[in-house]
């Protein structure tokens, strides 16, 4: 993997988050936890380059993203699907997604992220905050995506560190 600047990114990041997927990873004791994610953005806030991802409160990972400072979103090729796929589908709390993927986790100085990611964003988090039911001016949300009231933490974090694979 080598370091670029967030600018150079050459890839579509709204296509990268929606259609492609990443995983949104935290460290959890001595491992790490991935969750798959298809909801953030990127952009610039505050003065600084800036990754969103939403979580939702039953999320396993989300106690580990409250706990740390850091985390990392990986971008894979398509080749890693099926990986995404069970990261998403299935919680840390039942299963070593690590183990059960067969992902390579390397240990940044600050968050984990995966060797097979075809780019990396090193995120620290600058602030959080809970979407409720009040936050909606659009009711036709909470109907569709909220019915079951597991309402999602908005985190933004900013991009310290942007690496490719070569």
């Amino acid at each position: 993997m080598k370091e670029i600047n967030v600018r150079d990114i050459k890839e579509s990041v709204v296509k990268l988050i929606a259609n492609d997927w990443a995983l949104l990873t935290a460290k959890d004791g001595e491992g790490c936890n991935p969750m798959t994610v298809s909801w953030g953005g990127i952009g610039e806030l505050w003065g600084k380059d800036t990754a969103t991802v939403y979580v939702r409160e039953s999320r396993y990972t989300k106690r580990l993203i409250d706990n740390e400072k850091y985390f990392s979103l990986c971008f894979f090729n398509d080749t890693e699907k099926d990986a995404l796929k069970f990261c998403g589908s299935k919680s840390g709390r039942d299963f070593d997604k690590i183990k059960e993927t067969g992902l390579a986790a390397v240990y940044d100085e600050n968050a984990p992220y995966f060797e097979q990611a075809k780019l990396v964003l090193i995120c620290r988090k600058m602030a959080s905050r809970l979407l409720d039911e009040s936050s909606f001016i659009d009711e036709d949300i909470m109907q569709k995506w909220y019915s079951d009231h597991d309402m999602h933490t908005i985190y933004f974090a900013e991009i310290e560190k942007v690496l490719i694979s070569e």
